[in-house]
């Protein structure tokens, strides 16, 4: 198995190499050469394993040697077993045909602990074996940021620096990357939007004097380990409600379009998945996109879903190397013309991607009227960025089951859940004294230079 860029100038990487390098050296992400696909009968008997289990299965076929089998079902069974759910991603169902997939009983209580716990111990063992030492930088927009803090933190190989928005997060995803108290992890309160902080980290990748000195690796997104460990959660839900003998569909809100990308390969895969529709709050770029066929970033505006405040959807990138045609080249150019404001998505490229994708919005006023509704008829509290998907998937429902991923704790949210029912939703137990804890964190100017030599001062490199 063997990993190209979208871009096409960078080199041909295994999956151990594709992990550990995150951003291609020609600023591209990395994408399987081609997709490993699961006959029929080979999803069918997923049907009463454990998560874990459906892990092994769907994720093996992409590893290649990287790990030996044993070895990778002990890193998994490492990764979950800190989950407040022995089904670890629950179904609920919400109405006839719709039901909800909890992805927040993780230990920080959102979606990215699936990826991050894993890839946590896979770059562990990874670096365990040669001895080196990594340097991981990565932007959040609040849930990436706490998840990996959790993963790495303590770890002895690793030093992580996390770039968050300053004031753009929630107080709880803030705690959560500010209260670790370990001397390998470090929080970085840049001044500036998500956009902002994913910039400056893709800067740091594309300079390779840096980047080579520090041991530059990324556990955004924009790291493939990341999509694929979410590639199971669509095969676990899908094979509970009748997958492959059925088709289901899925609602995703996402700004970044990593989740959602994840499913496109489960889709690849062979997983029967009718409709993947786009959930989008008010920063509507890839609504937008969809419906218009103009890609054109248009300033972030501060929801109450700041998660999804993101106008340069990093994985968008994957979606457009497929829809046209592979072509490196092309999907170079649309990346330079994004730098300039935007670019005009092709007609077959377009049609491809609608042919593939559906698309929703859901306003502020919209999205605590849907926490609101949820909890009146179904008991279910939603945080506001579930609220979103589950509001543009009941505009989606059909005869076929509708599953939609609640991709947090409300816990997280609980300005915008106390707004929507009068009443601040509760932290679990093993996290009731996060307010309590000491802070700290660094705050920084959105300046290249100024985070570089923070990282240099810190590593010692």
């Amino acid at each position: 198995m063997h990993y190209i860029s979208t871009r096409g100038a960078a080199p041909v990487l295994t999956f151990g190499e594709a992990m550990m390098t995150g951003l291609a050296r020609d600023g591209g992400l990395y994408v399987p050469q081609s997709v490993p696909v699961m006959v029929k009968a080979e999803i069918a008997a997923l049907a009463g394993q454990s998560y874990e289990e459906i892990a092994f299965r769907v994720m093996r076929p992409f590893l290649g040697d990287t790990f030996g089998d044993d070895e990778f079902r002990g890193l998994i069974a490492a990764a979950y077993a800190g989950f407040g759910h022995a089904a670890r991603a629950p179904l609920v169902q919400m109405g006839p045909n719709h039901f909800l997939l909890e992805l927040f009983h993780g230990p920080t209580l959102a979606f990215k602990d699936f990826a991050m716990q894993l890839i946590g111990q896979m770059m562990q063992a990874a670096l365990a074996k040669t001895g080196e030492r990594i340097t991981i930088v990565g932007a959040t927009s609040g849930d990436t940021g706490s998840a990996a803090m959790e993963a790495f933190r303590g770890l002895a190989n690793v030093d992580l620096f996390i770039l968050y928005p300053h004031g753009r997060v929630s107080d709880v995803q803030r705690r959560q990357m500010t209260t670790p108290s370990e001397s390998n992890v470090h929080a970085l309160a840049m001044d500036g939007d998500f956009d902002d902080c994913q910039a400056r980290v893709k800067d740091m990748f594309n300079d390779f004097a840096f980047r080579d000195g520090v041991r530059l690796a990324g556990v955004n997104s924009i790291n493939w380990a990341r999509v694929l460990a979410q590639v199971v959660y669509y095969f676990s839900s899908a094979v509970s409600l009748g997958a492959p003998h059925r088709a289901v569909s899925f609602t995703v809100p996402t700004g970044n379009f990593g989740d959602i990308f994840a499913g496109y390969i489960a889709r690849q895969m062979g997983l029967p998945i009718e409709k993947l529709v786009i959930a989008t709050n008010q920063n509507d770029i890839l609504d937008r996109a969809l419906k218009s066929g103009a890609y054109t970033t248009d300033g972030v505006k501060p929801s109450i879903s700041p998660s999804m405040d993101i106008q340069v959807s990093s994985n968008f990138e994957r979606a457009l190397f497929d829809a046209y045609g592979r072509d490196g080249a092309a999907v170079a150019q649309l990346m330079a013309e994004l730098k300039a404001g935007g670019f005009a998505i092709s007609q077959g490229a377009l049609q491809m991607l609608r042919s593939t994708f559906a698309s929703g919005r859901c306003a502020e006023d919209e999205t605590i009227n849907t926490i609101r509704h949820s909890f009146a008829t179904t008991g279910e509290v939603l945080c506001p960025h579930s609220a979103v998907g589950v509001k543009v998937a009941e505009e989606n429902l059909g005869p076929t089951p509708m599953i939609t991923l609640a991709t947090a704790h409300p816990a997280k949210f609980p300005d915008a859940v106390e707004q929507a029912m009068g009443q601040r939703p509760a932290l679990p137990l093993r996290m009731a004294d996060l307010f309590d804890r000491p802070e700290r964190v660094t705050r920084v100017a959105n300046d290249l230079a100024a985070l570089q030599s923070i990282v240099r001062e810190r590593t010692g490199r």
